[in-house]
C-alpha cells in the first residue's frame, strides 16, 4: 500500500484518503496502490461501501503529477495512462457503493477519480475542471467518457475543449455532482449515505449496480481509445511545450504541431 493513500475502516465502510501534499496528485505508486486496494476491498465481505476524499482542506486531488510526462517518452506515457485506466476502472467496478467526498479542488485526474465513483458529494467551495488541453494533453483517466455520460456533450466540450471550470453549484446543476454541502460537511454526509447503504442487502446492491452499469458496453471501447489518443499526443511539439510551460510556471507557446 502506498503511503499516499490512507485507509480507515468505519463499520462497513472503507474511507480512502488521497494524501500526497500539497495537491494530492496521483503518481505510479498511488495508482497501483488504488488498484490493489479495490481488489482487496472486493474480497472483504463486510465492506459494503467506500468513500474517497482528499487530505487537507484545499484539494480533493489536482490530478496527475505532470513531472511523470516531462521526458515526452511514449512508452512511459502509455504505461502511466494504463495505470490510470486500471485504477479508476477498478474503482468504477467496486462491487459496493463508492462515494466521492469532494473537500477541495477536483482537477484533471482528481475529477476523473470522482467520476469513477457512483456518487459525488461536493462542498460549496469546490471547483471542478479537466484542464489537460492547457498543457498539451487530454484526460486519460476516463474523463472524456464518464463526464459525457453524466453531463452530456455540450458541457463535456465546455470543460475539456474550452478549459472551463465549474463551481460546485454549477457542477450540480449539470449533473456532475449529486449533492452540494457546506464546508467540512462532505465527509459527514458521505458517511451518512454509506450507512444508509448498509441498511440494504449487500447482495442486492451489488446486483442492482451491475444492472445499472450494464449499459456501459461502449464505454470500455471509448476508454481504450482515450488512452491511445493520449499517447499519440506525445508525437507533438505542443505536448512537450505544454508540460514544460506548466512546470516552469509560464504561458505555453503553441505551434499546433
Amino acid at each position: 500500500m502506498s503511503g499516499k493513500l490512507q485507509v480507515e475502516y468505519i463499520d462497513h465502510i472503507a474511507v480512502i484518503t488521497i494524501d500526497n501534499p500539497p495537491a494530492n496528485t496521483w503518481d505510479r505508486n498511488s495508482l497501483t496502490a488504488l488498484t490493489s486496494l479495490i481488489d482487496e476491498l472486493n474480497g472483504k465481505r463486510d465492506i459494503y461501501s467506500l468513500i474517497v476524499t482528499g487530505s487537507g482542506d484545499k484539494y480533493f486531488s489536482a490530478g496527475a503529477d505532470l513531472k511523470m510526462f516531462v521526458d515526452g517518452d511514449k512508452g512511459s506515457a502509455w504505461a502511466i495512462s494504463s495505470l490510470f485506466g486500471q485504477a479508476f476502472g477498478a474503482l468504477s467496478r467496486f462491487r459496493g457503493v463508492s462515494i466521492a467526498a469532494l473537500n477541495g479542488y477536483a482537477v484533471g485526474g482528481g475529477l476523473e477519480c470522482a467520476l469513477a465513483c457512483d456518487i459525488r458529494i461536493a462542498e460549496e467551495q469546490v471547483l471542478v475542471a479537466l484542464p489537460e488541453a492547457k498543457v498539451g494533453l487530454l484526460p486519460c483517466g476516463g474523463g472524456t467518457q464518464r463526464l459525457l455520460n453524466l453531463a452530456g456533450e455540450g458541457w463535456t466540450k465546455r470543460l475539456i475543449l474550452c478549459g472551463e471550470q465549474l463551481s460546485a453549484s454549477q457542477a450540480h446543476a449539470v449533473g456532475i455532482i449529486e449533492e452540494v454541502v457546506g464546508r467540512h460537511e462532505a465527509m459527514p454526509k458521505a458517511l451518512e449515505m454509506a450507512r444508509n447503504v448498509a441498511k440494504q442487502s449487500p447482495s442486492s446492491v451489488a446486483a442492482c449496480k451491475s444492472l445499472i452499469q450494464e449499459s456501459r458496453v461502449l464505454l470500455e471501447k471509448g476508454l481504450l481509445l482515450e488512452r491511445e489518443r493520449f499517447v499519440e499526443l506525445f508525437d507533438t511539439e505542443d505536448q512537450t511545450e505544454g508540460v514544460n510551460a506548466f512546470l516552469e510556471k509560464r504561458a505555453p507557446h503553441w505551434k499546433n504541431a
